[in-house]
Parts: structure tokens; C-alpha cells; sequence
């Protein structure tokens, strides 16, 4: 059995989280929650890197500072989105504790950026492959910082306190990742939430996508299996570590359980109006977050009309490499950038 992977259940349940916050709260929180929001919000749009050649415009176009050009055409940083980064931590606690600084913060094995765009009303998550070789800061046992390493980036929550100091240098990383792209806000859910929020929407229906039985006697490939908590933990969190390239296939597998989980979520929010808050409530001691009650009730409201659908998650394209001692994935720079693009900006039209 492998480590706790790429959980995607998390994102949803960060967004009945939001839901939740909409059920209980009032205008004027709804006020004080965009209030707060906006003074989070970054300006300054990613930097991404280009020659004199692509910056160049028609001499006669006033060039923005936010603006950049890729493939031929001038694109402008969408101010208004709100980013979040949620995490899965490889943690089974019952309830989120501080531990000794060090490498103790417990590993960061699900990476997800929720993107909500309220121009077009739409929201987008983009995975993060828990394995991508990145910048990664070390600190010792006092938390001073020590060096800056090429690591993969799950590691760096280990450091820290495995509260919100962890999750601080957890954003900061991923930042740096994806050319130091705004953060507006983060929350990280130990994985031993997964069964608890996959029972309360009644359990979960998936076609096996491969053969687990060796794990779990209900996981034959091909059959059609409805899932309870622990059978749906080891769905989303097993895999045979010994044989190369078996996180790929997990992912697959994550991708598929996120979708019906969604459906199963939103069919128990039907049939139960407080079926949100007992998520929320249910995960709250296993949960690190610095998005607030006020921050929540003002995002919901127009959340739970967003368009989202299986297209709209995507991951990183790159490279799988077999490292000394662990799978190490090398991120497609222009992928990303392409990723980056056509996420967060907006195409400026009639420029030169």
C-alpha cells in the first residue's frame, strides 16, 4: 500500500465548505468576507518570462504591465479571479495538532489550485503532480531557514510547525511554481476525512478502473461497485508501489471518483439542506485554513451556480523519471505557461 496520493474528493469538499458558509451567513459578513478578500488579492500577475521580441507591440500601442505575449496574441491578467490551494496531507490524526519544527508537518501528497472566475462564472482546478522537482526551502529543528533545495514540492509542508506555518511555505512553493501566481488563500484536510465525507453523501458509484483486489476483495477491474468510506479510501489512496508509473494510474482513478463524488454530493445537498454544513462540520478539526466564516458566505452565493465540469480539471503535462530513491516528474515549462495563459488571463483583442 502506498502513501496517501492525489486525493481530488478534497476539492470538493472545499467547496461545500463554501456552500456551507453561504447557508449561515448574512450580508453583512458577506461584506466584511469581500472586504477581506480584496485585501489579499495581488496585483501583480505571474511572471512569466519573455524575449524583447515577444514583448514588443506596435509602436503606437500603450503596453501594460500586466500584459504578455504568447502564440501570436497579447493576453491580460484577469485581476478578478481568486485562487486557493488546497492540500491533502499524508496524516491520519483525527485532529490536526502543532508538532516539533522539522520535517514532522506531515507531506502534502494532494496538490490542487482551485480557480474562481467570476467574469465568465466558472471555476477550474489544476493538479499539481505531488512529484514535481521544484525549489524547495529547508529549515532546522528552530524553524530557521537553512537552504533552498531541488525537491519534490510535496515535501515542503513537512516543514513547519504541520499548522498554518506549513501551510505558509506550502503557498509560497507553489507560487514560486507557477512564476509566482497570486494566492489568495489555502486549506489543508488530513486524509483521514476521506471516508467521512464519502459516507455522508451516501457513498460513491465507480466502474473499477483496474484490478485492486489485492487490496480489497469488492475491486475487480470492470465491476461496478458503490463505495463505502473505507472502500473508497483505498480507491483513491492505494497503489502498488513497486511497480513504476502506478501514481498515473491512481490519478485516473482520483479523477473518476472526484466526478461521481460530485454527483452523490450534490444529490445529498438536495435531498439534505444541512447535508454541506455536517461536511464542513464533520472535517473541521482535521482542516488548517486562513479562508474565514465572512471570506466563505461571500464566495458561495455565486459558487454554487459556477459552471464546472470534467474538462475543466487539468493537470501539468511533464516528464516521469526514476530517481535514486523516488519517482521524480519534471514539469513541461511550456505546458505550464500554456496552462498559466489560458487560466488566468484574457485575450486583449486588436493589438498590434
Amino acid at each position: 500500500m502506498g502513501k496517501a496520493g492525489k486525493v481530488l474528493l478534497i476539492v470538493w469538499a472545499v467547496l461545500m465548505t463554501f456552500v456551507a458558509g453561504a447557508l449561515v451567513g448574512f450580508e453583512a459578513m458577506r461584506i466584511l468576507g469581500k472586504t477581506n478578500l480584496e485585501s489579499k488579492s495581488v496585483t501583480t500577475a505571474p511572471i512569466l518570462e519573455q524575449s524583447s521580441a515577444e514583448a514588443s507591440t506596435a509602436d503606437a500601442q500603450k503596453w501594460e504591465s500586466d500584459w504578455v505575449r504568447f502564440g501570436g496574441s497579447v493576453y491580460d491578467y484577469n485581476e478578478d479571479i481568486k485562487t486557493f490551494l488546497i492540500m491533502g496531507i499524508d496524516k491520519d490524526d483525527e485532529v490536526v495538532k502543532e508538532v516539533k519544527e522539522g520535517m514532522d508537518g506531515g507531506q502534502a501528497d494532494a496538490l490542487f489550485l482551485l480557480v474562481i472566475n467570476p467574469r465568465n462564472e466558472s471555476i477550474k482546478i489544476i493538479g499539481i503532480n505531488r512529484n514535481t522537482m521544484t525549489d524547495v526551502d529547508v529549515y532546522d529543528e528552530y524553524g530557521r531557514y537553512l537552504t533552498t533545495v531541488i525537491a519534490q514540492v510535496a515535501v515542503q509542508h513537512g516543514f513547519g510547525n504541520g499548522l498554518e506555518e506549513s501551510c505558509e511555505y506550502q503557498v509560497k512553493a507553489v507560487s514560486n511554481l507557477f512564476y509566482q501566481l497570486p494566492i489568495h488563500g489555502y486549506a489543508a484536510v488530513n486524509m483521514s476525512a476521506i471516508p467521512i465525507l464519502n459516507d455522508i453523501v451516501g457513498g460513491v458509484d465507480v466502474t473499477v478502473l483496474e484490478d485492486m483486489t489485492q487490496f480489497n476483495s469488492l475491486l475487480k477491474e470492470g465491476e461496478q461497485v458503490h463505495l463505502d468510506g473505507k472502500t473508497a479510501f483505498t480507491y483513491v489512496q492505494t497503489r502498488d508501489t513497486s511497480v513504476y508509473g502506478s501514481s498515473d494510474r491512481r490519478l485516473e482513478r482520483q479523477r473518476q471518483y472526484l466526478n461521481a463524488f460530485i454527483k452523490a454530493a450534490r444529490k445529498a445537498s438536495e435531498e439534505n439542506t444541512n447535508a454541506a454544513i455536517e461536511m464542513f462540520s464533520a472535517i473541521n478539526s482535521k482542516m488548517v485554513t486562513d479562508i474565514s466564516a465572512d471570506e466563505i458566505s461571500f464566495l458561495a452565493p455565486d459558487m454554487v451556480r459556477y459552471s464546472f465540469d470534467p474538462t475543466d480539471f487539468m493537470m501539468i503535462d511533464g516528464e516521469n523519471v526514476k530517481g535514486e530513491e523516488f519517482e521524480e516528474f519534471y514539469i513541461d515549462e511550456d505546458d505550464l505557461k500554456r496552462t498559466i495563459i489560458d487560466v488566468f488571463y484574457e485575450k486583449v483583442e486588436d493589438v498590434g
